[in-house]
């Protein structure tokens, strides 16, 4: 039988039975600076996602398939109204002065992290991944692959069917130029603490902690799962993160263990 090009079209637009209907409805929160574009870009790739809704502070128009903008007013998220999703992503990357989109996007820092888990949690999410930001270096051994404060104890505690945290370094602040010469010189000499940071704990690029991140979802089991930022920085290296982090994932071994395999 012949088929004409309007019934390859008619049969394209029939949603019943694509995978594409049954995917995730994403929520994402923290759209902002170079993590909060590559994961925008990742998620709105991905066949697997149905729908992704950005949080913004100002109406704006998403020119992107199957992304769409979500328009909250006020600053207290138990305020906001309930959005039906399955999926719910919380970045917290600073918004880049020179990007004036940026501008609407809605920011998160990271004392927000409760009430917005909170009401990603009433929204119906079931999975919810957060990017934990800090500075190079400075993170003691002792809380990198587990809880660190009561804020992630709380969201731990709202029942997500499963919870990853990642903990990716940030650069530390720059020195300023101007000042005492006193002030320049031990700014200087501080600066040299630079080099001594290990590698893998130093800054990854926003593309390899969004490529890490949306891989960790993929596979994850239920439960809670934390990276440390060695472990984010060796599958963000590799030229595919799915078999290091599969491993991690679904390692066994003592509450908290989430050493490099």
């Amino acid at each position: 039988m012949r088929l004409e090009p309007t019934d390859v079209l008619h049969a394209a637009n029939q949603p019943t039975g694509s995978p594409l209907a049954r995917g995730p409805h994403v929520l994402l929160a923290g759209a902002t600076g170079a993590l909060g574009e590559a994961m925008v870009t990742r998620l709105a790739s991905s066949s697997a996602v149905r729908l992704l809704s950005v949080l913004v502070r100002e109406p704006m128009v998403m020119s992107l398939r199957r992304v769409k903008e979500l328009h909250l007013i006020g600053d207290e998220p138990q305020h906001w109204p309930v959005k039906p999703a399955d999926d719910g992503w919380i970045l917290m990357d600073p918004p880049r002065l020179f990007h004036g989109r940026e501008k609407a996007m809605l920011a998160v820092q990271p004392a927000e992290l409760r009430p917005m888990a909170e009401w990603m949690r009433r929204c119906g999410v079931r999975r919810l991944v957060v990017v934990l930001p800090h500075q190079q270096g400075r993170l003691p051994e002792a809380i990198k692959r587990g809880l660190a404060t009561l804020d992630e104890q709380a969201v731990a505690a709202m029942g997500f069917d499963t919870l990853i945290l990642l903990r990716s370094a940030q650069p530390g602040p720059r020195a300023a130029a101007a000042g005492s010469l006193p002030a320049r010189l031990a700014a200087s000499m501080l600066g040299v603490l630079h080099y001594l940071v290990p590698t893998n704990q130093k800054p990854v690029r926003a593309d390899g902690v969004a490529r890490v991140a949306a891989c960790a979802l993929e596979f994850a089991p239920p439960g809670i799962h934390v990276a440390a930022p060695e472990l984010v920085w060796a599958a963000a290296s590799a030229p595919d993160p799915e078999p290091l982090l599969k491993v991690w994932l679904h390692r066994t071994g003592e509450p908290g263990d989430n050493r490099l395999p």
